[in-house]
């Protein structure tokens, strides 16, 4: 059947659509209908039904005869370990841990926060939660104690299980001061810690209220799973960059399993015995869904890896990876690979990768020319698609498990099955194709994504819904061609105003990125009191190009001019070692122009380096700018 006929098919029925889907998942009580429609426009999936995430994720797996099968293999070159947990193991471990938690008292409903690193512990921490029907918040490992201490006020939680320590290439990241800090900062004080310690460095426990993961489970008797129904929230994740009160997006358990399991299929074209990897972060979305849950779902071995694309020890640690695991299907962020690409122009660390039959990149826009450097040495579809930390999975993508559409690099290619994606002017009318528009998607939105948001439900409304009744407003920008494709510009606050045209810093970027001395790059718009804005581009040259700045910011301003035109404006740009980015990988552009404005400016608590800020304000004030 090809990508027409099955988006077809939803279009004509989808109560029948997700209904067959979730024939892929084992249920305790089958759903009888799809949708919910009863708060609309606040919609739920599959409320009838009861079911239990760790169920389908793991003890199925082992009960249809594959319990030999790894389910986990741990990758860890920042510690020289490799480890591999089967489904069997995984099951007992699981059970142990969820057991524990169980004895001292965590039940369906209940909050737990779990502060770790890239183990197969997180994991299994989970995994445990969604055994017992808890409501797990996974929060970046490292994350300030501020922020950490935010998140535990929001959701209050039981519980919270931690590691000891995260483990960078130069460093140990010592996470119990920062969570005791937290705790110490916040309002609601959890009944007990469980601490996952880790031989680089041995925390030291709070007495009554630590325990050590191991000396926790002894001797407990394992927890079986504990049924949910459909519209329970499976977990709790805040979005990245958040200040002042966070944004807690809620997972529905249901929704999130027939979702996932479908995906797995139909666009990363893997089932079960399939090595799927995901080179993300529990603590982000695409962990969650990719790393864990989705892979796990589908019976697939995941990849849970501990180190960086490159520098542990080489631009080649991917590649040694997917050789070594025998990855099928492979998903990083763009930002990544510009990394391995700026310390490997030549790709000439890339060696053949047999197993591997598709690249997937989302998290930030793909330019150009990093799909066609990836496409030139991996010899491989790479496949773009787009989704958001609120939708769990793609809204647009190649569905090369239906069918390998003809790539169109610059576009995610087109929406999956549930989502009706539309382009709309200010005033919620759909544009014509090639337009550019506010990118917003017609309701209801489908099983998985997000019902509301944690105890804020007015301010899921404000977000999300009231700007375009009807819709979901992504707070993307972008537009569709003729054929259906779609492109992501920007976020709708990145389309900057120059004398009254509204132009995309993504497609100056784009131009930008195609210059050979150029690794990577960012546009942002600056306050001109002529022209309202102006764009600035900002260059990070690829190791070995030794020419000097000013001819290469020279010729990227020549090229942006003969590309996109004198409309523009494009005269400014300036060289800098490296761009100040998120933990996730993307680059905070609204920081940027808040300096470049002179404006106030808070330090974002997902940053990954600080220090980068100030090599930025001092690029901007030898430009005349950041004069605050």
């Amino acid at each position: 059947m090809s990508y027409a006929q099955v988006y077809g098919q939803w279009q004509q029925d989808p109560e029948g659509f997700w209904l067959t889907a979730a024939g892929g998942i084992d249920w305790v009580r089958k759903p009888t209908k799809a949708l919910n429609a009863d708060r609309a426009p606040l919609y739920e999936w599959f409320t009838d039904a009861e079911v239990n995430t760790c169920w389908n994720a793991v003890d199925r797996h082992v009960i249809a005869g594959r319990g030999k099968q790894p389910a986990i293999i741990h990758d860890s070159p920042v510690t020289g370990t490799k480890h591999v947990i089967t489904y069997a193991e995984l099951r007992d471990r699981v059970a142990r841990l969820a057991g524990a938690l169980k004895a001292r008292g965590i039940e369906k409903g209940d909050r737990v926060i779990i502060y770790m690193p890239m183990v197969p512990e997180a994991l299994e921490a989970m995994l445990a939660c969604a055994r017992l029907g808890a409501i797990h918040s996974v929060v970046f490992g490292g994350f300030a104690a501020h922020e950490l201490a935010v998140r535990i006020d929001d959701c209050t939680p039981k519980a919270i299980i931690a590691a000891s320590c995260g483990i960078e290439p130069s460093r140990v990241v010592h996470y119990k001061p920062l969570l005791d800090a937290a705790i110490d900062q916040a309002t609601h004080k959890p009944d007990f810690c469980v601490i996952f310690q880790r031989e680089q460095e041995v925390a030291k426990l709070t007495p009554g209220r630590d325990v050590a993961w191991h000396e926790f489970q002894y001797g407990v008797e394992p927890a079986d799973c504990v049924p949910v129904a459909g519209n329970h929230p499976a977990y709790i994740l805040y979005t990245s960059g958040t200040t002042g009160a966070p944004k807690g997006v809620v997972r529905p358990t249901a929704g999130h399993l027939v979702a996932l399991n479908w995906t797995m299929r139909a666009i990363y074209n893997c089932g079960a015995g399939d090595v799927f990897w995901a080179a993300s972060d529990v603590g982000w979305v695409v962990g969650h869904s990719y790393i864990c849950y989705g892979p796990l779902i589908a019976g697939c071995t995941t990849v849970v890896y501990e180190g960086k694309p490159v520098g542990t020890p080489d631009a080649a640690a991917f590649w040694r990876v997917i050789n070594e695991h025998k990855v099928r299907s492979f998903f990083t962020a763009p930002t990544a690979l510009r990394a391995i690409k700026r310390d490997d122009p030549d790709g000439k660390l890339v060696p053949p990768l047999p197993t591997l039959q598709a690249l997937y990149l989302a998290g930030e826009r793909a330019d150009p020319d990093t799909i066609h450097w990836a496409q030139t040495h991996l010899k491989v579809p790479v496949i773009d698609h787009w989704w958001q930390t609120e939708t769990g999975y793609a809204i647009a993508a190649n569905p090369l498990g239906i069918e390998h559409l003809p790539v169109k690099i610059g576009s995610p290619s087109v929406p999956m099955p549930g989502f009706d994606v539309q382009v709309l002017d200010e005033g919620g009318h759909p544009v014509s194709p090639g337009t550019l528009g506010a990118i917003a998607i017609k309701l209801p939105l489908p099983p998985g994504t997000l019902p509301t948001l944690w105890n804020a439900e007015d301010r899921f409304r404000k977000s999300y819904l009231n700007h375009f009744p009807g819709y979901y407003e992504t707070g993307d920008a972008g537009y569709v061609d003729a054929d259906g494709y779609l492109y992501i510009m920007a976020r709708t606050d990145d389309v900057i105003n120059v004398a009254g045209h509204r132009l995309s810093t993504g497609a100056m970027e784009e131009v930008l990125a195609s210059h050979k001395d150029v690794a990577e790059c960012a546009v942002i718009g600056v306050a001109d009191e002529l022209k309202g804005q102006s764009p600035l581009g900002f260059l990070c040259l690829n190791k070995g190009s030794n020419r000097p700045h000013d001819e290469v910011v020279k010729e990227c301003v020549q090229l942006v001019r003969d590309q996109i035109g004198p409309v523009a404006d494009f005269k400014r740009a300036v060289v800098v070692d490296r761009l100040p980015k998120t933990r996730s990988g993307k680059i905070l552009r609204g920081t940027m122009v808040k300096i470049a404005d002179g404006q106030p400016w808070k330090m974002p608590a997902t940053i990954d380096d600080p220090a980068i800020l100030d090599e930025i304000t001092q690029a901007l004030q030898s430009l005349g700018l950041a004069r605050g």
